[in-house]
């Protein structure tokens, strides 16, 4: 498969490359798990936005430029390349957004994507329960209606960017008799609504970059639902697709990250030759990094002529969290004890030629295979709906 680009496909490319080098910040923000780093990233997503670059495959009148997925995986490459910040907002703007775009009023719209896309609201997702992990039809956080309010009780956990977010977006029980995916709605809830109590959840590397909330007769309006009462698990379900497919995680940050341990092998070789299986992990990690670069280019070609991607997002949040894995577990072998010592990004930009923080990549990717749903789930969803064996 040969990539090739159309001349309005390469200007694009170039004015992305332009306005990155010139605004891309020179010292490495501080983590966003951090509340002075999130507010450094929020800034950032102001910055991408008054570009009108926070959310290119938006519509204009939104903030976002039109493009469509071959100009966004450009300008994902773009991004990567740069080294420029991660997202803060990336639970509203790849995920919410497309969701609220086929599912919300024009009200809603208006009211929620702009202040989204400029990272005047930060979005966390609020999925996960105690008893209700990868299984979210286990739901049993209620959201009653009482007028033109709903009222919610309960406990959501693991809630990405929760501890400093202004916003979430959840699926609450609205019918209290209901059991598993019915009776079930898609609920937006300002955090800092009153009964609301948020406690942060450390990572590995002891940052808190989840938290659990609990409700305590929380009174959301009922114009904040999205869709209709009762059918959240359909829209859910749009919003895992989201995740688990093209958006939450483009091909480029694996090149990027395949390209940065090519690197890190040869500043290392006469270390990293020892175990002769150290090379080949390399060389199989870049070339999986360019098989899912142009899997995902050959999606985009089928969704832009009107396919649908379905099941086989699971194949892909299985093989691009796998590939994570690969390449962080082979760096920190390259590294060995050395790679553990350092936590901060500019400190691993100076221990022998490393310029990624690999530790920190490492320990993240160890959540990749549980997060937007585990792999062992994802793995029975290609099993029924896409090879038709019986569900066991």
């Amino acid at each position: 498969m040969r990539l090739t680009y159309t001349e309005r496909q390469k200007a694009f490319r170039s004015e992305i490359r332009s306005w990155l080098a010139d605004n891309v910040p020179k010292t490495p923000l501080q983590s966003f798990d951090t509340e002075e780093g999130f507010e450094q990233h929020r800034q950032w997503e102001a910055r991408l936005f008054s570009g009108r670059w926070s959310a290119v495959t938006w519509p204009e009148e939104m903030g976002g430029r039109g493009c469509d997925l071959i100009e966004w995986l450009i300008f994902e490459e773009e991004y990567w390349a740069a080294n420029a910040p991660l997202r803060v907002n990336q639970n509203g703007v790849f995920l919410l957004a497309p969701t609220l775009m086929e599912y919300g009023t024009d009200e809603q719209k208006k009211r929620f994507l702009p202040r989204m896309a400029a990272g005047e609201d930060i979005w966390a997702q609020g999925w996960s329960e105690p008893g209700a992990g990868s299984d979210m039809a286990a739901i049993r956080c209620k959201a009653v209606r009482q007028g033109d309010h709903y009222v919610i009780n309960g406990q959501k956990t693991w809630s990405t960017r929760a501890v400093w977010a202004d916003w979430l977006f959840g699926l609450f029980r609205s019918d209290p008799d209901s059991t598993r995916h019915h009776g079930l709605s898609f609920v937006l809830v300002p955090l800092d609504t009153p009964g609301i109590t948020i406690r942060p959840i450390k990572q590995l590397n002891g940052l808190p970059g989840f938290a659990e909330i609990f409700f305590d007769e929380v009174k959301v309006p009922v114009e904040n639902r999205l869709g209709a009462e009762g059918k959240g698990w359909n829209i859910a379900m749009a919003t895992a697709g989201f995740e688990r497919g093209l958006m939450l995680r483009s091909p480029a940050r694996f090149q990027q990250s395949a390209r940065l341990l090519v690197d890190l092998y040869r500043r290392n070789r006469d270390v990293a030759d020892a175990d002769p299986s150290i090379r080949d992990a390399v060389i199989k990690a870049y070339m999986d990094a360019e098989a899912y670069t142009l899997a995902t280019y050959r999606t985009a070609c089928r969704l832009a002529k009107g396919g649908q991607i379905g099941a086989e997002a699971s194949t892909n949040k299985i093989f691009w969290s796998e590939l994570d894995l690969l390449i962080h577990e082979t760096a920190m072998r390259i590294l060995g004890p050395r790679g553990e010592l350092v936590q901060h990004p500019v400190e691993a930009a100076a221990i022998n030629g490393a310029t990624h923080n690999w530790l920190d990549g490492f320990l993240f990717a160890q959540a990749g295979p549980i997060y937007a749903g585990t792999n062992e789930i994802q793995r029975n969803i290609i099993a029924e709906r896409m090879l038709g064996l019986p569900r066991a």
